[in-house]
């Protein structure tokens, strides 16, 4: 009898975390599409947030390396080769820091290409949050092979609790 309630108190408990880390992902992933509206692409405007510890460790949106122009399109509306993506950026920011990112999770606006993605194992980071999905799911398989957690959430409305 005993051990039932036991593995009845550790299911609740499970359950309740997941409800409680579901409503961090979808804040951190909020404030990652408030972070986007900083970037200058006109196609897609694209944020990232780092987090450790439920702690903001880095943030990063898609744009132009420092010292160029804040133009990420050319004249024919395609992006230029040298844009940097929102996780990139995230990423090249807690290189340039004392902090690292292992462990750490990434909220991320739009799900990562298979170029980021090797940046996003190779940083550490275990787990992956996004909202959209990039046109090519082949950076999400990459991950999932590299034993990173992926989720989307495509759910931002919070819940007001009473």
């Amino acid at each position: 009898m005993n051990a039932l309630r036991l593995l009845k108190d550790c299911r609740i408990n499970y359950i309740m975390q997941k409800k409680k880390q579901l409503k961090y992902d979808k804040v951190y992933l909020r404030m990652a599409q408030e972070w986007s509206k900083l970037s200058h692409c006109r196609r897609r405007q694209v944020g990232a947030l780092i987090v450790k510890g439920r702690m903001i460790i880095s943030d990063g949106y898609n744009g132009t390396p420092t010292g160029f122009e804040n133009f990420c399109e050319d004249e024919d509306g395609y992006t230029k080769w040298y844009v940097l993506h929102a996780e990139a950026n995230a990423i090249l920011k807690v290189a340039s820091s004392t902090q690292s990112c292992e462990g750490a999770t990434l909220y991320i606006t739009m799900s990562p290409c298979k170029d980021c993605s090797k940046l996003i194992h190779q940083a550490g980071i275990t787990r992956v949050v996004y909202y959209i999905d990039y046109k090519d799911n082949s950076g999400l398989e990459f991950l999932e092979r590299a034993g990173v957690e992926i989720c989307q959430v495509t759910e931002l409305e919070l819940e007001i609790e009473k």
